[in-house]
Parts: C-alpha cells; structure tokens; sequence
C-alpha cells in the first residue's frame, strides 16, 4: 500500500490508540472545542486538541488556560489511548475528507495519529497528552439549572456591554448572580451598563455570585443554538471556576477576582420624561444618524418633543458631520413628561437597539447630562443605561 511505503508499516507495538468515527462527527466535534484553542500562547502545547478515548467514545478536549471546551463523539474503539494533535491542520484536514468513516490509529514512532478516510491517507505528528494542562475537575457548588434559549437571550443583551480593555479586569467580565429562583446577568464598562433578570428552572439551593469572561458567555452563547435540554451553571465554593454543562459539551472557564461594581446604584430610579417608540422605526433612524455620525465625532443627539393638544410626540434623530453633511429623522413618540435632549454614542445606540425584539422600547431621559435608559416594553427583565455624550445644542 501507499501509506505502508510512505510512513512505514507500523508494529502492534508502534500503535496505543486505534479507533473509527464518521467524518461529519469528528468535524463537528472539532468545531466545537476549536474555539478554545490559544491562538497566542507562551505554552505551545495549548495549540493542540486532546483526543482521547473514554468509554467507547472518543473526548475532544481543548484550552487556553482560561477556558477549557470537552465534547465527545461516537465511535468504534479498539484500542484505548491518548495524543495531542495541531489543532488547525487537524480541523483543515478532517474538513476536508468527504463524508465516510475516518479510521484513526495512534503511533509511537513519530508519535500522532495516521488518518484514513475513503482514498485519502494522512499522518500528523503530535505530543504527549501528558504534556497537555490539566482541566480542573468541578465536583461540588451552586448549581444552577436554566432553560437555554432563556440564558441564551440574557447573554446576548449583556455580553456586548462587557469592557475589551484590561485597564479593569472586572470589567471584562459578566458579573452572575444566582438568588432564590432567578438569575442576574449585568455588564458595564463605565459608559454603559446592561442588566437581564431571568427564571431558574429550579430553587437556587443558595445565594451565589461570580465574574464570568466575557468571551467565556460569548462562547457558550453560540453553543447554546442547538441545545434543547436545561443547562446546569455550577460555580466553585471558591468562586475560582464555573463549570457549564450542556447536552454532550462541557466547558470550564476561569473566574475573574475582584469587586464588581455596584450596579443598581447606577440605574435611575425616576426620569424626567418617558417615551414609547416603536424599535423598527427606532432602529432604522438609528442606523441612518450612525452613517453621518461615523465622521461627527459619533455623536447622535436624540430628543423628544410633545405633541400638541393631545397630539402624539415624536422623537427627532439627528447626527452631522462638518464635511460631509447632516441627517435628521422623525419617529412617533407616545409621550411622558417635558420635552427632553440627549446625546448617545452612535455605536452604544445601535449596539443596544440590535439586540432587543419587536415592539416598542421605552426611552426615560432625565437631563442632558444624566445617564439616559432603555427598555424594551414587553420585556420588563431587561434595562440599558447609557452615559450621555456632551455636546452643544
């Protein structure tokens, strides 16, 4: 054969690990822990995907010290073993195959994997899974169990408000709170604030807290597409680890120390004046100021205007920038209160606007030097404060 000629004919005792799975499953296995995969790393191994075998599946498992993505495919395993392999040629190669059993046996001289898939053959060199970090088992804390299309939802209108700089490390992260039967998730990096309160399918057992990642929750919201059945959060005694468990994927992720913020102090508790618009007519406004606001400083003034004798308001939408030109929209507004102005960031508006649904959103305005609040009116779990930018009017 081919692959006896070119990598050498192997012995029983060259081979650890033989074992067979279909290509569209290990593709797919590989997707999912790739992601976990350090792209820059002081500790080469890091690079590399574990693949081992565990009652009669094989265990992917990948990390970057911080988090940590174990899934595991159905397979036919004959011998047991374990290896470390490239992660990118890995991914690239079983992408690659057509859609047929892979056979996969381990050897020692060079240490790695043969691959062979209809008429394709491969060797990869790898590295000792002994080499490989060690994962943090996570046997007991508070459990918490939460429909995953609700937890879903609550990352998804949180995570973007996390801080991308380090300056604060806190920042970077989720702040999760777990008391009686809801969860809280808040994100904040000192402009901008975004609190969701959701259900628990289960009685916390008792009151925890943790700063979770940001890319950690980035991460297990995309993962949580395809799962239907309840996710368990666990969060150590130690609050150093949380583990994640979902239908055939476990992550461990490291917590951030430190304090949080105390974030209920920062949502104001009455307005000056209140307006329900509706959030296409919102949104579409929004995207339109934020063309001309992209060389205006990114400024988009807001402000309401009461209607007249009875009449309904309406909110006017403007943005300009000195050598390009200015933009002005006009939206319906039902109306609470006086006439008001605000100016947002242009990107911390539309950021806020996109990950609500249909129907209407409340926008309460105070002053135009006080944080102003969005919220979307079906939906009373969900608050976004926003600092105002300081312009002339």
């Amino acid at each position: 054969m081919v692959s006896e000629l070119y990598y050498g004919q192997s012995t029983p005792e060259d081979v650890l690990m033989r074992l067979s799975c279909l290509q569209e499953n290990l593709s797919r296995g590989l997707a999912l822990v790739s992601r976990a995969v350090a792209t820059r790393t002081t500790l080469p191994i890091t690079q590399n995907i574990l693949m081992e075998t565990d009652q009669s599946r094989l265990k992917l498992l990948a990390t970057n010290l911080e988090l940590a993505i174990t899934t595991w495919v159905g397979a036919k395993i004959e011998e047991e073993g374990a290896v470390t392999i490239p992660a990118r040629l890995l991914t690239d190669f079983i992408n690659s195959l057509p859609s047929e059993q892979v056979d996969m046996e381990m050897t020692l001289r060079p240490l790695g994997i043969r691959f062979q898939c209809a008429r394709f053959e491969a060797h990869i060199n790898g590295a000792d899974a002994q080499e490989f970090p060690p994962i943090p088992t996570v046997e007991e804390g508070v459990t918490a169990r939460i429909d995953p299309q609700v937890l879903r939802t609550a990352i998804s209108r949180v995570v973007f408000a996390a801080a991308t700089e380090e300056t604060r490390p806190v920042l970077t992260g989720i702040k999760l709170e777990i008391s009686g039967q809801q969860f809280t998730l808040a994100g904040a990096d000192g402009f901008r604030l975004a609190v969701y309160k959701g259900p628990l399918l289960d009685p916390a057992p008792e009151d925890a807290e943790a700063i979770v990642p940001a890319r950690t929750l980035s991460e297990l919201q995309r993962l949580l597409v395809d799962q239907d059945e309840p996710v368990e959060l666990v969060i150590t005694p130690s609050k150093s680890q949380l583990l994640v468990h979902l239908k055939g994927v476990e992550i461990v992720s490291q917590l951030i120390q430190g304090t949080f913020p105390n974030y209920s102090q920062l949502i104001p508790q009455s307005s000056g004046t209140r307006a329900l618009v509706d959030l296409q007519e919102f949104s579409r406004a929004a995207r339109a100021a934020s063309i001309f606001a992209r060389d205006g400083g990114g400024i988009i003034r807001l402000q309401l205007v009461p209607g007249d004798d009875g009449a309904k308001g309406k909110l006017v939408i403007t943005s300009s920038a000195e050598e390009t030109g200015d933009n002005l929209g006009e939206i319906d507004a039902q109306m609470d209160g006086d006439e008001a102005k605000i100016a947002f960031s242009s990107r911390y508006l539309t950021d806020v606007l996109s990950v609500m649904e249909r129907g209407q959103v409340a926008l309460e305005i105070t002053t135009p030097s006080s944080p102003g609040v969005l919220k979307p009116v079906s939906d009373e779990d969900y608050v976004h404060v926003v600092m105002p930018m300081f312009v002339q009017w």
